[in-house]
């Protein structure tokens, strides 16, 4: 038996194969329905989205307002600097440590939406505030809904409760670094051996690949776009394949290097080019309208913070989401989608560290860097707009996201060479999630915890596939995409509660203990 044809046996053997039957097959079923009929989709995508955003969206706000707040108290008890991972000395570096954690959320979608959504809520006033769209006014309510919906909430339900509990069990306790993981708390050894872990660790998966296929897709989209106004090249799906087909090998090459090296390595560079960027934007731009919109809407924020965090509007308890379903509910969606498996990726990646630092990296350093990333991309684009009407607004006219980073890039100094910089972060962005979510998907995958290299090529060309594919049916696709990302976050949000008082009761044991 030759060394390959061994090593294809043991990767098998290493494989949760009903676990790769179940999410694959889910992936190929959608894609194979998205070619037939997209209309079929549509009508069966549309319905769930209405149901989950109805009957879950205040549950979401409630759950999400929680962990935070949870979080914070950790922090302040003493238990709080108990180091976890069974490591004496931190893996990473803080820098290394923070650009991995970093590089999750906010290249999910922080380039797309860091351009579009402060423009978004300026040009049509988030009705919890209902200022006059489009003026001065306006411009602290825009940047204080950005900042609630990429800020403190956003980024503690991606693991500051979640990734204590799973350093807790798998380093400590032996049990699996897996989503099942979470519900051992509530069901015990069923949890681990049982269907029902089976059925938490698949709705992980399937939500994370629909989470992370959105920006792939997007990113397709964006680069087609910006070569086709910068350099004139056609924006079809030739192009738009081409790029997504690049990406995927640019991830995929990574997640097999492992975390400390094509992982730990993209995120750093990615890090570094996101700061030279920035601090060119706030030199070259509107530097004063950017530092004053992010303090001020920075305390807008704050001030309206709990009513931003659980407000409803006409929807009530059980009515039409509206608004909400399509701002709030979505990202909350989204957001979660993501919980388990980035809790495992930050429990991976944070051996060594106390649960203080943890909750405090996630949950209040990544949200103020992320809002003041927002305020310098997208408060140079409503201070452009401010100067001169329709500099922005006309290319963002019907929620055109990659014309409207272009359109704020093109405004600066340098303008074209600052567009192509801006495309190639975004490339490396959404690569750095491409492939940190292929290496958990396939750990969760993994018996033994160590992922094969088969099942992470496997998963970073499907998610590449798959974003193609939605692609070729036309936007409604991708558009489609996105509403089915709320869907699959209703079993994972199941999976977070027991995270309320289990994270809790870890801490305050080793308060006692130490």
């Amino acid at each position: 038996m030759t060394d390959i044809t061994k090593q294809s046996v043991e990767d098998a053997n290493d494989t949760n194969m009903p676990l790769l039957a179940i999410t694959g097959g889910f992936i190929v079923l959608f894609c194979l329905v998205a070619l037939i009929n997209l209309d079929v989709l549509s009508a069966f995508v549309d319905w769930g989205f209405n149901i989950s955003a109805t009957y879950f969206g205040l549950f979401w706000q409630v759950l999400l307002l929680s962990t935070f707040l949870l979080g914070l108290i950790l922090c302040v008890l003493p238990g709080g600097k108990a180091i976890m991972g069974n490591l004496a000395k931190p893996e990473f570096t803080v820098f290394q440590w923070g650009a991995m954690i970093m590089c999750t959320l906010l290249a999910g979608g922080g380039v797309f939406w860091a351009a579009g959504e402060p423009m978004a809520h300026f040009l049509s006033s988030p009705p919890l505030f209902g200022t006059e769209a489009g003026t001065d006014a306006a411009v602290d309510a825009a940047m204080a809904q950005s900042f609630m919906h990429w800020g403190f909430l956003a980024w503690a339900i991606l693991g500051s409760l979640s990734t204590v509990m799973l350093m807790h069990y798998h380093y400590e306790k032996g049990l699996p670094l897996a989503p099942r993981t979470l519900l051992y708390p509530v069901f015990g050894d069923k949890a681990i051996n049982g269907p029902i872990g089976l059925i938490a660790d698949a709705s992980s998966i399937i939500a994370v690949v629909a989470g992370t296929v959105g920006p792939i897709g997007f990113l397709g989209l964006q680069v087609s776009y910006g070569l086709s106004d910068l350099f004139g090249i056609p924006d079809g799906f030739t192009t738009q394949a081409v790029v997504i087909a690049g990406l995927v090998a640019l991830y995929t090459i990574s997640a097999i290097s492992g975390l400390s090296r094509g992982i730990q390595l993209l995120s750093r560079l990615n890090v570094i080019l996101a700061a030279g960027l920035l601090l060119f934007v706030l030199l070259a731009g509107p530097t004063a309208f950017i530092f004053n919109s992010f303090f001020s809407g920075f305390a807008t924020y704050l001030g309206n913070f709990f009513g931003m965090a659980l407000y409803r509007g006409e929807a009530g308890v059980f009515g039409e989401p509206g608004w909400l379903g399509w701002w709030t509910v979505f990202f909350w969606g989204w957001f979660m989608g993501y919980g388990p498996l980035m809790a495992m990726f930050i429990a991976r990646v944070s051996r060594g560290r106390s649960i203080r630092s943890i909750v405090i990296m996630l949950s209040i350093v990544a949200p103020i860097v992320t809002n003041f990333w927002f305020t310098i991309v997208g408060g140079s684009g409503i201070a452009f707009e401010l100067q001169q009407a329709g500099s922005i607004a006309t290319a963002f006219e019907g929620f055109n996201l990659p014309a409207a980073l272009l359109a704020i890039t093109q405004q600066l100094p340098l303008g074209f060479f600052v567009s192509i910089l801006f495309l190639v972060l975004t490339t490396i962005f959404v690569a750095t999630t491409g492939d940190s979510m292929t290496y958990v998907i396939s750990v969760t995958m993994s018996k033994s915890g160590t992922p094969s290299m088969a099942v992470r090529v496997f998963w970073g060309i499907a998610m590449g596939m798959m974003a193609i594919i939605l692609i070729s049916v036309g936007s409604g696709g991708v558009s489609k995409l996105q509403s089915f990302i709320v869907i699959t976050a209703v079993p994972v949000s199941l999976l977070l509660i027991p995270s309320l008082w289990d994270a809790l009761r870890i801490t305050i044991a080793k308060g006692r203990d130490s």
